[in-house]
């Protein structure tokens, strides 16, 4: 297969590159809206078993009135069966599916899919009726686990939708309308303290000057910090989150003791997602190091060059900066550890997916030592280092696809340093499915190593705790996790005043949910 019909073949199944909508709120946090950063989850995932687990409070007996929906066996046949058929031609130039339907068909399809796939299909309460719904969306939003976890949060957590152009629509390309800038953020509630995170190379953002570690402090002369006017903060969701390209928007900024205006037009940015690729000189030998932030389609090419390079100059170790990962296609998961690992993982077991007892377990994903074909050549071979040992800069932010890799690693006893902060621990996946203009997200699989081991939903704790420093640029070896991981690599110590450095405040990426997930291929591969 070459990469373009990879690429198509998997249109639908990519962590898009684009950056998250962020609705802001002046009271109480963000509205219900599934794709704004808002409700993004960022802590982990409360799940911990490799099997389905039991709910913390049985449900209710079904009486008479309450007796379960009927769950059909033939709930396929009402895939495509819409109460709005789509017409025309979608991202890839193919005819919808879509046929005439009802809603009511669309939430047969919904309860029967839900049923056979759900990871935690038997916790799903009997009192959810289709009768009681007028629209798929909130339906779909009732069919999962009410149980909670020992300290009080959602088993799942990461349940969600998207519309599948809008899922669809960005996916192969890492392009998005705006102003090429990721934020991390302590709320989307006054008083707010958003920093400039990412900054992507050649975006106006970079060619205004906006730099890594800037305060937003207003959008438009409106002040962003501490508003809580309802009509204000619509002004300054506009500002922040362009529809077109082409917006004028000014954003004051803060950088250190002064403040300055940038003027910025909104422009179609192309997301880099591996970036800062270099090699290190040290007194120990030369360190490779790149910042990787997005498994998608594009990565693939992106990650065997940056591997070829690091190679081809000697590097003898590595720091792989996934502070920022928040996942995508475990297909290039795999083939990154196995860049990182080298011949002696060919072959094993990467990742295996633990199913509901109704669906058959497969082939688990290898590490792939070719590429599969998403943006390199298909079948061609990986470079890679051959490393025992590999140092991973995390932070919560760095979730799923990324957390396989890790867990991968260690499935082939290769020894993996975490150097910032505890991972997200989301050991869960998905197989995103398409009905009606809607892209369905919910639990099917959750993944383990080669050792069977896959509860890490409390996250992967650090070797050495550090924070993330906005004072320096990704790549910079002042910058403060990356100059920990040099020093624990030479020492075997974490630095004395790494944990000094912890904010008061946590901080968090604003992004979307699909930035936090794991892909897996179709099941017939």
């Amino acid at each position: 297969m070459n990469s373009h019909s990879a690429a198509a073949a998997f249109s639908r199944l990519f962590a898009c590159a684009c950056a998250a909508l962020v609705a802001l709120a002046g009271c109480g946090g963000g509205g219900g809206n599934p794709s704004i950063g808002a409700s993004t989850p960022v802590a982990s995932d409360p799940g911990t078993s490799t099997v389905p687990t039991p709910p913390t409070t049985p449900p209710p007996t079904p009486t008479p009135a309450d007796a379960p929906d009927p769950i059909l066996a033939d709930y396929m046949s009402y895939q495509n069966l819409c109460a709005a058929p789509r017409t025309g031609l979608d991202a890839v130039g193919l005819s919808f599916p879509d046929r005439q339907g009802t809603l009511q068909d669309e939430m047969k399809f919904l309860r029967g899919w839900t049923d056979a796939t759900y990871l935690w299909y038997k916790e799903i309460p009997s009192t959810v009726h289709m009768a009681d719904y007028t629209n798929a969306l909130d339906y779909f939003d009732a069919l999962k686990t009410p149980a909670l976890t020992a300290s009080g949060r959602l088993k799942d957590r990461f349940h969600f939708t998207y519309t599948t152009a809008e899922w669809a629509a960005l996916s192969n390309a890492s392009q998005d309308t705006g102003y090429g800038l990721t934020w991390s953020i302590n709320s989307t509630t006054a008083p707010r303290t958003w920093l400039a995170a990412i900054v992507e190379p050649g975006s106006p953002a970079a060619t205004a000057g906006i730099q890594r570690g800037d305060l937003l402090a207003a959008v438009d002369g409106i002040d962003f910090i501490d508003t809580t006017d309802k009509d204000q903060i619509a002004k300054l969701n506009a500002g922040l989150s362009p529809d077109t390209a082409g917006e004028h928007h000014t954003l004051t900024m803060r950088r250190g003791d002064k403040t300055f205006d940038i003027a910025l037009t909104s422009a179609v940015v192309t997301t880099t997602p591996v970036k800062n690729v270099k090699v290190i000189d040290t007194p120990t030998g030369k360190v490779g190091y790149l910042s990787f932030e997005d498994h998608n389609a594009v990565s693939e090419l992106q990650l065997v060059n940056a591997f070829t390079t690091l190679k081809n100059q000697g590097a003898t170790d590595l720091v792989l900066d996934m502070r920022y990962n928040g996942g995508g296609l475990l297909y290039i998961a795999s083939e990154l550890a196995y860049m990182v690992a080298g011949p002696v993982a060919a072959g094993k077991t990467f990742e295996r997916a633990v199913y509901n007892d109704k669906t058959a377990s497969d082939a688990p994903i290898p590490f792939r030592g070719t590429a599969y074909g998403f943006s390199a050549p298909a079948g061609s071979t990986l470079p890679s280092l051959g490393l025992r040992r590999v140092t991973v800069l995390t932070t919560p932010d760095t979730c799923s696809a990324s957390e396989a890799v890790i867990n991968g690693l260690r499935g082939v006893d290769v020894q993996v340093d975490l150097i910032g902060g505890t991972t997200c621990g989301k050991p869960y996946g998905f197989f995103p499915t398409d009905n009606c203009g809607t892209t369905y997200f919910t639990i099917q699989f959750q993944g383990v190593n080669a050792k069977g081991f896959g509860d890490f939903a409390d996250g992967f704790a650090p070797t050495c705790t550090v924070s993330d420093d906005m004072a320096h640029a990704l790549g910079d070896p002042a910058e403060g996790m990356l100059a920990a991981a040099l020093s624990y690599r030479a020492t075997n110590a974490c630095p004395a005043a790494s944990t000094a450095r912890a904010r008061a405040v946590p901080m968090h990426l604003a992004r979307s949910q699909m930035k936090e997930i794991a892909i897996y291929p179709p099941r017939s591969r």
